[in-house]
This record gives C-alpha cells, structure tokens and sequence, in this order.
C-alpha cells in the first residue's frame, strides 16, 4: 500500500536528523512506527501490566518489603522532618 503523508517543516528536519543518525530509510521508519503503535493498540497488549512492564523495577529502591512498611517508612519521615 503506498501512504502520502504531509509533515511540518520542523517534523521533517527532526525525522530527516533521526534517519541520518539511525541509517534507516522513511519507509522502514514508518512501517516500524506503526507496527509499533498497532500492538500497543491492540486489546491484549492493553493490560496495566504491559502498559507499565518497561517501568517495572527501573527506580529499584533495593528495599523488598517497601510497599508492605509504608506506613512506617511514611511515619519515620514525618517525624524527621517535624523535629528538625
């Protein structure tokens, strides 16, 4: 299927600086894009867990029992912070 597809000046410089850096050509780009945008469109990969899986664990506290001591987390803090 062929596509035409109308871009502002400044969405074209940036696309145009992008495939340069990336070695890709337009069509790759576009077929990639949409691709991309029809599975996280699709009903099965719309599950919390897969909206949120990339960010799952990337600000990793290194604590295992946070979420369960909150609340003592969140009294410790507000005690520190009303005795300084």
């Amino acid at each position: 299927m062929a596509l035409s597809l109308r871009l502002d000046q400044e969405t074209q410089e940036a696309l145009r600086q992008h495939l340069e850096r990336a070695g890709t050509t337009q069509s790759a780009f576009v077929r990639e894009a949409i691709r991309e945008k029809l599975a996280r469109s699709s009903p099965e990969a719309s599950t919390p867990y897969q909206l949120g899986e990339s960010l799952f664990g990337r600000y990793a506290s290194g604590d295992t029992n946070r979420s369960q001591a909150r609340k003592t987390l969140i009294r410790e803090r507000l005690g520190a912070k009303h005795r300084r």
